[in-house]
């Protein structure tokens, strides 16, 4: 299976951001990564349904859309409309899961649940019908260019050991701090997705940094 990497546009540059997205998708990305912050689940404001629909306009990629919003389920059908391909929502932020999965689901796109560093997986086994990827926040969410927290993957493994994942063809992303220089130690754990925001719109040059990623985890991959 290949592994995916999905740039996250809260790191770009929005005063280009058209030229931003083609310049990572000539690269070699996989996804665009859209961070949709509401300034109540989350300390940060970021970006809607509008932006969303410009990201889909100029780009052939999958649009993954992750909301970091209360009460998520009314939000679904606008990012779902403007264009998203993915639509994840938080565990901690959704109180019927099963139901706005299965929205997700029946609008024709990718449904996931995300996990903050604190949360334990309890209960994942009860949606695992309605999932099509899991994202395990490997920072707390609200803000670009954190640290990862190591202990974060432990999650991953369990995804992977305890509850199957593989078996069920549930992918697992994760978002926060991954870049060239620890892509390795995070792609050692099974990672199937990963998200960098800073780690690759920081850097001079975009086809080289996704390069050097994708080589990082190939090693990892053979030892």
């Amino acid at each position: 299976m290949k592994k995916l990497i999905a740039p996250s546009i809260l790191s770009a540059d929005f005063t280009c951001l058209r030229e931003e997205i083609k310049r990572v998708e000539e690269a070699g990305a996989d996804l665009i990564h859209v961070d949709v912050m509401d300034g109540h689940f989350v300390p940060n404001i970021t970006m809607g349904p509008v932006v969303v629909e410009a990201v889909r306009n100029v780009t052939s990629l999958p649009v993954d859309v992750h909301l970091m919003v209360e009460e998520p389920i009314r939000y679904i059908e606008d990012f779902a409309a403007a264009g998203a391909d993915w639509i994840s929502v938080h565990i901690e932020g959704e109180k019927h899961l099963e139901r706005i999965l299965s929205r997700i689901r029946s609008l024709g796109k990718r449904g996931g649940v995300v996990y903050n560093p604190a949360t334990p997986l309890d209960g994942i086994e009860y949606i695992m019908h309605a999932l099509d990827f899991v994202l395990i926040m490997t920072v707390n969410p609200g803000f670009g260019g954190q640290e990862l927290i190591p202990s974060t993957l432990e999650k991953v493994k369990l995804l992977k050991e305890n509850y199957r994942v593989r078996e069920r063809g549930i992918l697992i992303e994760v978002d926060g701090g991954v870049k060239v220089e620890n892509i390795s130690f995070v792609a050692a754990y099974g990672v199937d997705v990963f998200v960098s925001g800073t780690g690759i719109f920081k850097t001079k040059d975009y086809k080289k940094t996704i390069e050097r990623m994708r080589s990082e985890i190939e090693k990892s991959i053979k030892n």
